[in-house]
This record gives structure tokens, sequence and C-alpha cells, in this order.
């Protein structure tokens, strides 16, 4: 059995070699038709791009990939294939939450803004928005939910979260076509309807938010700031927006250890049940430093400034910082 594996993807190779007498790592952007056609399966992340081109002709039976979103994978032509695909949803849901708890107290500390006064809304209240919730009532803050697709009764409209709104954050996969379309839903309109000049934070798809409109209305002051850690483009970045927003990162959200191990398990499990083959056990993030001192603060595990920084410095390494990122692990909560 041959497996073709993303390289960036930590903590999975001792498993996958119990599984697999052939395995092969490499640049999940680098995949192409040649390097799969003889694969049982494909372990991949959001830079391969999982469609007819790469796989027809091929014997693949199998594409896991380990992320939430499944965006570059084409469901459609894989059905019509026969070939099964999994992604891993909720894997980082407690990555992501940390990331915008630590952005809200960041916010709080540097920005004044105060968490028990002010309302956050949460678009999308799947397994990341949920936990989001969770964080911001845990702050203090007044919470409003919109997400139509779910149709929960006490959630709200896009114009109510517009209109009443002081932090506004996304948290939806990104659909280009359909009722409930999320390309662009924070666009220039979206922009121009804004009453409290709201801060704005994007961890979920960077063409969820129109990235020069958010430019524009950061520079016209209906935004006063914003966090974005996905990006239109990318790794071709709006430099403009990049050195204007309060935090900016290279799609990281999501990375602490324990959601690239929950989404590492969550593969291994797709493996084992579609090749029926013998669970090699589970994986475990590693430890946290042996000096690691816990204050009491989320910030102790975690700072997006410090992420920030190196992005703004060095925009041109975005990959870089993806790729080679270091060990975060997420604090958890009573």
């Amino acid at each position: 059995m041959k497996i073709v594996v993303d390289d960036k993807i930590p903590y999975i190779r001792e498993k996958l070699a119990l599984l697999a007498d052939d395995v092969v790592y490499m640049g999940g952007g680098d995949m192409t038709a040649d390097d799969v056609r003889d694969a049982d399966a494909l372990v991949v992340r959001t830079r391969t791009r999982c469609d007819r081109q790469l796989l027809e002709g091929s014997r693949v039976q199998l594409v896991a990939t380990a992320t939430i979103g499944y965006d570059h994978i084409d469901t459609q032509y894989l059905g019509q294939a026969g070939i099964s695909w999994i992604n891993c949803p909720g894997c980082n849901a407690g990555s992501v939450a940390q990331y915008v708890e630590c952005a809200l107290l960041l916010l709080a500390c540097e920005q004044g803004l105060r968490l028990e006064a002010s309302t956050l809304g949460i678009v999308g209240c799947g397994h990341v928005g949920s936990k989001v919730k969770t964080v911001a009532q845990r702050l203090g803050m007044r919470v409003l939910v919109c997400d139509p697709p779910l149709g929960c009764a006490d959630f709200v409209g896009m114009e109510q979260i517009a209109r009443e709104s002081d932090v506004i954050t996304f948290h939806v996969p990104l659909t280009r076509y359909g009722e409930f379309a999320t390309w662009h839903m924070a666009d220039e309109a979206f922009f121009q309807g804004l009453t409290r000049e709201p801060y704005i934070i994007n961890t979920s798809r960077g063409e969820v938010v129109d990235n020069n409109a958010l430019l524009t209305a950061l520079q016209e002051g209906r935004v006063k700031d914003a966090v974005i850690d996905v990006w239109e483009h990318e790794p071709q970045l709006n430099l403009e927006l990049l050195q204007r927003v309060f935090i900016g990162t290279p799609h990281i959200a999501g990375y602490s250890a324990d959601g690239k191990v929950n989404a590492d398990n969550m593969v291994i499990d797709a493996l084992c049940q579609h090749f029926g083959l013998p669970h090699p056990g589970k994986i475990s993030a590693p430890p946290l430093p042996a000096d690691f001192q816990d204050t009491g603060s989320s910030l102790d595990y975690y700072n997006p400034i410090e992420d920030s920084q190196k992005l703004k410095e060095n925009p041109s390494k975005f990959e870089f910082l993806r790729n080679n990122y270091p060990l975060r692990r997420e604090k958890l909560h009573n």
C-alpha cells in the first residue's frame, strides 16, 4: 500500500509507517499527477488542489485532508470518479477559539476594548463559532450569533450583527454559490452598513472578507481595526492591509499542536476504516517546555502579536512561517 503525504503534517509519521509499506512525503503544493498515480491514498492540507488534473488515471481510493476546510477538494469530481474523501471537522476548533480569545484580550490590553461592555457578533456557529461563543461569554461579552443555514430561533441576521456589534468574527466555510454563499459576504456594502466602528476578526477563509473593501473601511474609519489570519490570494497578500491591521498572521489560527494531533488521529481513523487496517493507536501532543510558566492568562500559552510581527517583517515568508510553525499548546479551561 502506498500513501502520499504532505510533508508539513506533523506527528503522524510513526503511525503511518505502521499502516503502509510505502509512504512518500512531499510538499503539498508540489504534488503532481505523476506523484500520485500509483498511490492508494493521499493525506493533504489546503495547499493541494485535489481535482481531475491531479487524480485522473490514478489508483487513489481515498483523499484525507487534515483540515476543517475542504474547498481545495473538488468533491463533485471525486464523487464521479468513485474516490472517497474526508476532512476533519472540528479538529482545530479549540485552537481557533484560543486565537480569537487571545486577540480579544490583546484588544482589551492594547486598544482599550472593554470586553464586559462589548458585543461580539459571531458569523457562523459550527464547531469553531460555538467554541468562540463560549470564550466570549466567559470573558463577559454579550454575544450575537448569525448562522442562517442552522436556523436557530435565537440567532440574528447580518443586519443586526452590523448594527450592534463592537467586534465581528467570521467562522464560516468558503462557498461561492447557493443561497448561503460566503464569498465576499463582508463586502463594500457590508462595511457601509456598520454603525459602531467595530473590530473585524477573520480566521475562516480569506475570500470571505473582501480585502480591498476592508482596507478602505479601515482607512475611512468605518472599521476601528482588524485581526486577520486568512487572506485573499495567499500567499500573495495585500501588503498595505497587512501593515494596517492590528494583528496579521499567516493562516495559523488553527495551528496548535492539539489541533494538529486531532486531525492526525481523524486521518488515521479514516485510513484504517477505509482499508480495513488494524489501528496503530492514538497520537498524543508533545508536552509543554519544562520551563513553561502558567500565570493564569491564556496569553501565557499563545500571543498572536509574535506571529504578526514575524509576518509583517517578512511578508514573503508567509509559507515558510506556516510550514515551520513552533510548538503551541492550548490552555484547558474548567
